[in-house]
């Protein structure tokens, strides 16, 4: 064939990117190649370039491909082919176009069919891995396609461990209490007993769809009658430790809504939904002492393998403060103190007043008769605030209340003010202020006009401090009398021993974790197994009372809380009609008379009416699934040894602090009771990032930006689904979606496919050295990847693997049954056929994984690049031990470099063996 002169050739390659056409020149120099095999790199490079398309980073003039050390090589290895032969695998046969919608019906009967993935007895010379979902809340929308991405990853590992030879329990079930289905009962009259079952239907449906290797067997829902039994048993046992307890909390009550409201939904003392009043109202709430396990919660997260940011929220949530109690004196008063918590007891001798929270017990009594007028009704304005409105809020606001404090060491009279922005559920509802070193007091005393005494001052130049601002930065004391000259470090310490030698304070360890407000004034929870005697008025005949009869005057007796026996659990919620929330903070419970009100003995009593919130079934769901079908307990300390803890928990990083620190907390308590054997129920976790709209948005019906994973999986089919989602990119990112890109893993799925067949009807049972390598290389990075669920770059890898098979004449079929075995753990109904199209039998789920060769691993030469003063100048592949000689003798054969040292005086060469070679020219 006549050879064609060297050239440089320009080819416009046309990228279809959602929505937008994108053009990029390839430009590529030919020397002495024939038109066949300039051909034959035009090919290779459009294959590639549809690999290629998931390392595109849209820009608005070009795209950018993404490095990767497989798709680098793969080019290389197609731009220095010179082969004029142009047939291969790919053009001896017509594609097949993969039967998708056959093959994933025909896997997931099989799967369920045969139980594949039913979790195997323990087997004590077995590693185990726990693989946990956090279980989703089964709405009446479905899954969307963000959902399925922590699924899928959790799915690509239990099949993945499964193959290595660990024993693995892969469960689901779901989260089925909460408002959203009562609200939904509200709305629509259909009980919420009726949807959430309905909906859980919907779901499981799209699940199994999705080829998900869950223990069907397994499958839980918290609504569960003998979940909702263990759950309170669970709650009974903490009654009985001392950890559920009543109390009377201040709280944010909406009348309109019929329910207490949490912080974050409070808005300038109106309600974020509806924008109806708030009050701040003190109600008998059920409270679980999480403030007992604050230094275990902390301590515990040492050693666990979790997201940095997750591990600092959980710290932050417990918030651990050390530092020192002061109790100040109150002016005519002398048994009465007011004691403040601080981190900076170096700063007292520059306390100038004191604040304390409106809602502080002392308020009425240090207020003189001059000030309690406006006192109250400051107090009156701020009760209504949140307490999150009230500390976010610019302004400080405040009262002084005509009382005064008395220093605990100088004796000085301090005026006492009230102001919203001190909290009276936050550490003892007082501060000291010290505006001349903490900026809130800074700005409240400007704007009050109070004193500001500097007791710190910079270890170096301290005649610069700038007053018109606070100094908070650590230094040492002055104006301090006795504590002059410490360092911020020392006076904190001798502060705290004269306090408490003096009696009057000391060091102390605080936290900002709060303790768990437990009840909900709902009817779809869990009724919390607690009852009271009811009493009547003296000198009426009790048995001829009935408290459920309206004009029944009697009394229930909160202080007398009664446990049910454990004999009569599961406690169950009454049939209702109405749901519908009233002003009535005793809640909807109250209603049903017929069940609040029972007679035991021939005395009456009546059950708790809050019910449990939605936390309370997810915080113990996961020791539930070592045997769900239990009846003599919540969980056998066999099935605890067996299987705790989980090995990989993955979920979404908005469940960061509530929902990981509560279930922490529960088991903590369990494992202090000596129902389980370890101190944390979660050993690694990992958050997938949220799948945006392809607008960029969050998905949500009010945007319409929703996709339905319905849609795509009967277009394109669940592999295709699965396999785009790992593929998008790292696991834990954001990421937009694009239904349009779903059709390069399409692409890839049809070429695994027909490669396949290839090796069965033609294939090789040889294999050239090249493909052994590459086979080896693939082999490698794909276990290591998963490893490090680097799903995405696994995927590339093998998308460059069969790129390479479908340019052979003929298809090894040991390459063929390699790459069937890597493809499954991410698309296993395609893993699945391959495997079976092989001529292997029963399923590929335990067929042991991949090992690879490390020699087979490592590149016989290497690639590097030639510099000249700095600047590369070309490159040159050598023998990966190359010396020196050998590497300078191959850089002076690249026309590049030579017109760049050539006449001149070469004073010193660099070489890096494998990485640089530079030549210091003069």
């Amino acid at each position: 064939m006549k050879e064609v002169p060297p050239t440089t050739h320009h080819v416009a390659i046309r990228l279809l990117i959602p929505d937008v056409v994108w053009w990029r020149l390839i430009h590529f120099r030919s020397s002495m190649l024939t038109s066949a095999s300039s051909l034959r790199i035009l090919v290779e490079i459009m294959m590639m370039l549809r690999v290629a398309q998931a390392f595109v980073t849209p820009s608005r003039s070009s795209f950018v491909v993404r490095r990767s050390p497989l798709l680098a090589s793969h080019i290389r290895l197609a731009s220095a082919t010179t082969s004029e032969d142009t047939s291969s695998a790919a053009s001896q046969a017509a594609p097949v176009q993969y039967p998708v919608a056959d093959v994933e019906k025909k896997w997931q009967q099989y799967w369920e069919d045969n139980q594949t993935f039913k979790t195997p007895e323990r087997d004590p010379d077995k590693p185990k891995k726990y693989v946990l979902d956090m279980f989703p809340y089964p709405s009446g929308a479905g899954l969307h396609v963000g959902h399925p991405e922590g699924y899928t990853a959790s799915d690509i590992m239990a099949r993945y461990w499964r193959m290595k030879g660990y024993d693995v329990l892969h469960p689901i079930g779901w989260d089925s209490f909460g408002l959203p289905a009562e609200q939904f009962a509200i709305q629509s009259g259909t009980p919420p007993a009726e949807t959430t079952t309905k909906n859980i239907a919907t779901f499981k449906r799209q699940l199994k769809m999705l080829g998900f290797s869950y223990d069907w067997d397994k499958e839980l829902a918290t609504t569960d009658i003998n979940y909702v039994k263990w759950t309170q048993w669970i709650f009974l046992q903490m009654y009985k430790k001392g950890l559920a307890m009543q109390s009377e909390v201040s709280v944010n009550w909406c009348p309109a809504l019929g329910t207490v409201l949490a912080n974050e939904e409070v808005i300038n003392g109106l309600s974020e939904r509806g924008d109806h009043p708030v009050q701040r109202l003190p109600l008998r709430q059920w409270i679980l002492k999480i403030t007992d396990y604050a230094d275990r919660l902390e301590a515990g997260l040492e050693g666990l393998d979790w997201p940095s940011g997750t591990l600092t929220a959980q710290q932050q949530w417990i918030g651990k403060s050390q530092g020192c109690n002061i109790d100040f004196g109150i002016e005519g008063m002398e048994d009465e103190t007011i004691t403040v918590f601080t981190t900076r007891a170096d700063t007292l001798m520059g306390v100038t007043y004191v604040t304390l929270a409106p809602e502080h017990p002392l308020v009425g009594s240090v207020t003189t008769d001059e000030q309690e007028e406006e006192v109250d009704e400051y107090v009156a304005t701020t009760s209504s605030r949140s307490d999150l409105d009230r500390t976010s809020s610019k302004e400080k606001t405040g009262v002084f209340t005509g009382g005064y404090a008395i220093h605990p060491i100088s004796g000085d009279k301090i005026p006492i003010w009230v102001g919203d922005y001190v909290l009276g559920s936050y550490g003892t509802g007082a501060v000291m202020a010290v505006p001349a070193h903490d900026a809130r007091d800074f700005e409240f005393a400007e704007k009050f006009g109070l004193e500001v005494k500097w007791v710190v001052e910079p270890l170096k130049n301290p005649d610069k401090l700038d007053k018109d601002s606070a100094f908070t930065e650590p230094g040492k004391c002055t104006n301090s009398g006795e504590f002059d000259g410490l360092s911020t470090g020392k006076a904190k310490k001798a502060v705290a021993q004269k306090l408490k030698g003096l009696e009057k304070g000391g060091p102390k360890i605080t936290y900002k974790l709060r303790d768990w407000v437990f009840s909900r004034q709902r009817y779809w929870g869990e009724p919390i197994p607690i009852y009271f005697p009811v009493s009547f008025a003296d000198g009426v005949d009790a048995e001829s009372q009935d408290p459920r009869e309206d004009d029944c005057e009697h009394t229930i007796e909160f202080n007398q809380p009664i446990p049910v026996d454990e004999a009569d659990l599961p406690l169950q919620l009454p049939d209702m009609d109405d749901y519908q929330p009233g002003d009535d903070p005793a809640g909807c419970l109250a209603r049903a008379k017929d069940w609040r009100y029972f007679q035991k003995d021939g005395k009456w009593f009546a059950r708790e009416t809050n019910t449990m919130p939605q936390w309370a079934g997810s915080c113990w769901y996961y020791f539930r699934y070592l045997n769900p079908k239990n009846d003599e307990s919540a969980f056998s300390k066999k099935d605890d040894k067996d299987w705790m803890p989980v090995d990989l928990y993955v979920g979404g990083a908005e469940h960061a602090v509530l929902h990981l620190l509560y279930a922490r907390f529960w088991h903590q308590v369990l494992f202090d009771l000596g129902f389980t054997e370890h101190p944390e129920p979660f050993q690694n976790l990992v958050h997938q990032g949220m799948i945006l709209g392809s607008d960029g948005e969050k998905m949500s019906k009010s945007r319409g930006n929703v996709v339905n994973p319905d849609d795509i999986v009967s277009a394109q089919g669940a592999d295709a689904l699965r396999m785009y989602e790992m593929f998008m990119g790292p696991l834990e990112a954001v990421k937009p979606w694009q239904t349009s890109q779903v059709s390069g893993v399409v692409r890839f799925q049809n070429r695994v496919y027909n490669l396949v067949s290839s090796a069965v009807e033609n294939g090789s049972s040889e294999m050239d050295t090249e493909t052994l390598k590459l086979m080896h290389k693939t082999m490698k990075k794909v276990t290591e990847d998963i490893d490090s669920m680097a799903f995405n770059t696994a995927i590339s890898a093998l998308m460059v693997f069969s790129n390479h098979l479908q340019s052979l004449d003929k298809v090894p079929v040991e390459a063929a049954e390699k790459l069937s075995i890597m493809v499954s753990p991410f698309a296993p109904h395609l893993g699945e056929e391959t495997w079976s199209m092989l001529g292997n039998e029963g399923s590929l789920a335990y067929q042991p994984w991949v090992e690879f060769d490390e020699e087979l691993c490592v590149d016989d030469t290497v690639t590097m690049g030639v510099q000249v003063n700095g600047k590369v100048r070309g490159e040159i592949t050598v023998a990966k031990d190359a010396d020196e000689d050998s590497a300078v003798a191959a850089a002076k054969e690249v026309e590049r470099v030579t017109a760049q040292i050539e006449g001149k005086d070469i004073k010193k060469i660099i070489y890096v063996p494998g990485r640089i070679l530079n030549f210091i020219a003069k």
